[in-house]
């Protein structure tokens, strides 16, 4: 297969992007989740945040969660595709993208709590 550049690398590589999120919103509840969260507090951090740093930050912890969901959905998607048997590496695996999005909430949490209350 050929390598594309250029615009067409652009078009398919934006192509490819749209066909993950289709198939986040479509497989993964907790993806779908986390995206009505996002819809929901994203246009709440323009309203509470009292500069654009503040802003940001919110805006930013919680897109980052929305990012590592899609990643703990693509380690799980590959592990589950190796094998359904269990094996303490794919556990493992599993388990670590969950820690990520778990971590990700408390930044979220953290993040949100300083601003609106310190």
């Amino acid at each position: 297969m050929e390598k594309t550049t250029g615009l067409t690398h652009l078009i398919k590589s934006t192509g490819y992007s749209l066909k993950g999120l289709k198939s986040a919103v479509k497989y993964e509840a907790a993806f779908r989740h986390e995206l009505f969260a996002a819809i929901i507090l994203v246009p709440l951090a323009f309203w509470l945040g009292d500069n654009k740093i503040e802003i940001a930050l919110m805006v930013g912890s919680v897109l980052l969660l929305l990012v590592v969901e899609l990643l703990n959905s693509a380690i799980e998607a590959v592990v589950d595709r190796v094998g359904k048997e269990f094996h303490e590496l794919s556990g493992r695996a599993k388990d670590l993208g969950s820690a990520a999005v778990f971590v990700t909430i408390g930044i979220i949490l953290i993040t949100w709590t300083l601003i609106l209350f310190f």
